[in-house]
């Protein structure tokens, strides 16, 4: 069991602790993983004076430094990623999310992959070059300078790999950053910041995890915090962008989605509910961008729904740390009533469900469904964020798509047809990224980010890293 009073002590020596006791706990077990001091909103304050006294010097750090300390993180992550038995972080991921043993290690190895991506990007960060604008005794030199303290506000669900990419980005751009992580998922972010710590100076970042209101908003309205980059549900995000909006701060925000999963009538059935598992059923269901709403060309509906029948049948449900299960719980026993609670109702309005293997008693498993939805059904018309899956068949491939852009929602998609043809449907759709006959279109090299009430601003590639700078303009 992992116990903490400081948060983290290494570099927050005048915490405020042990007022907002975190207790971690085993979605799967009940027992007790972890027991992390948390802090209140002064601690916030605290966090952002050790930060914006080491802004200077850190935007002053020459980028080729920068990108040295976070390839030192990415190789440290690296070896943690191999680490085995009861003191490896991948277990305490498992245990702290009910995310499979697997699907952990494969987070840590994402995570130092961002810090690989942004360490190679850096540069593009400090560039600086005369614009050729024809003034005769004029000269124009635009430079890119590092905004300062970012607030780095993140969820529970991969608690390493999205304050990876906020960190490593706002880092290799030159600034400092004060992440909070979620009070669900403190542990693996404190195991993360104290990786590190051990490559930064003091002050480059700090980590605060406790009261999540309170905390963010006292970081958004800090004045010395010069942007926020925040990963959460549209509602929050809503709250905390008109928060930010009143100090017009820079912000970035990842917010929900609707994950819509388009299989047309030429797709080949079997290669997309292959994709379909995947996009459905990694991370048990939890994923901003896992497949949400199902539409499948009338014409394939019988055969995609027999194949994907199939294939919940076949998933094993079970303790996480079991490395034959496919399918761990949900993070608490709220997220288990909401699942079910939706689940029943959609049995109850006369939609067919067809049930996976039944689950556990013990812990906070949900027993995978696939429901054929009408429209008006709360799992058709919001995000599912679990494992079950939401299916109609459609005829019209241009009313459909009419009806996915008319959401106002558009962070993740899929599409899966002939690639030529996907790719024209993929176009057609105002979602951030979509999947083309793959269920895991994400990559540190890339942007990723949405349309209209799914955020703000993108993360990944060299725009996440633009994102934490501003251009100067000289005239001499």
């Amino acid at each position: 069991m992992l116990t903490t009073d400081v948060l983290p002590g290494a570099l927050l020596p005048t915490h405020e602790h042990g007022d907002v006791p975190l207790i971690v706990t085993d979605p799967a077990t009940g027992a007790t993983v972890a027991e992390v001091a948390g802090v209140r909103a002064t601690a916030a304050t605290r966090a952002v004076t050790a930060a914006h006294a080491a802004g200077p010097g850190w935007a002053a750090t020459p980028t080729a430094r920068r990108a040295e300390a976070l390839r030192a993180i990415a190789d440290e992550l690296r070896v943690a990623a191999e680490e085995t038995g009861e003191g490896s972080l991948a277990l305490l991921v498992t245990r702290e999310t009910g995310k499979r043993l697997a699907e952990s290690r494969a987070e840590i190895g994402f995570s130092a992959a961002f810090f690989d991506w942004f360490a190679e990007a850096a540069p593009h960060a400090d560039g600086s070059a005369e614009d050729p604008v024809g003034l005769p005794g004029r000269r124009f030199t635009v430079r890119r300078v590092p905004l300062g303290v970012v607030a780095a506000v993140t969820p529970w669900n991969f608690p390493l790999s999205i304050p990876a990419r906020k960190v490593a980005a706002a880092l290799a751009a030159g600034c400092t950053v004060v992440l909070k992580s979620s009070e669900l998922a403190p542990a693996s972010a404190l195991r993360l910041t104290e990786i590190c710590l051990r490559h930064l100076p003091e002050g480059a970042l700090t980590l605060v995890a406790g009261d999540g209101i309170g905390l963010t908003g006292a970081l958004v309205s800090d004045p010395r915090v010069a942007a926020l980059t925040f990963t959460g549900s549209t509602r929050v995000g809503g709250i905390v962008a008109r928060q930010a909006a009143d100090r017009f701060l820079p912000t970035v925000l990842e917010l929900g989605g609707r994950g819509p999963f388009l299989i047309t009538e030429d797709a080949d059935p079997e290669a997309a509910v292959e994709a379909l598992m995947v996009a459905k059923f990694r991370n048990n269901g939890a994923s901003c961008i896992a497949a949400n709403n199902v539409y499948v060309h009338r014409s394939q509906y019988d055969t995609v729904l027999r194949l994907l029948t199939e294939g919940i049948e076949k998933l094993r449900v079970g303790d996480p740390a079991d490395e034959s299960v496919d399918l761990g719980p949900v993070i608490s026993r709220t997220e288990q009533e909401r699942l079910n609670g939706l689940v029943e109702d959609a049995e109850r309005s006369g939609a067919a469900v067809r049930y996976g293997a039944p689950v556990p008693d013990e812990g906070t498993f949900v027993r995978p469904a696939v429901v054929e939805c009408h429209e008006d059904l709360g799992l058709w018309t919001g995000e599912i964020f679990g494992p079950v899956v939401a299916v109609r068949p459609f005829e019209d491939e241009d009313r459909v798509v009419d009806e996915i852009n008319g959401w106002g929602y558009g962070l993740g998609g899929y599409v899966c047809a002939p690639a030529d043809r996907a790719r024209d449907l993929a176009s057609r759709l105002r979602i951030g990224i979509v999947g083309i006959n793959n269920g895991a279109p994400n990559n540190p090299r890339v942007p990723f980010g949405g349309f209209g009430a799914s955020g703000l601003g993108r993360e990944g590639g060299v725009t996440g890293l633009l994102e934490f700078t501003t251009e100067q303009t000289l005239s001499e």
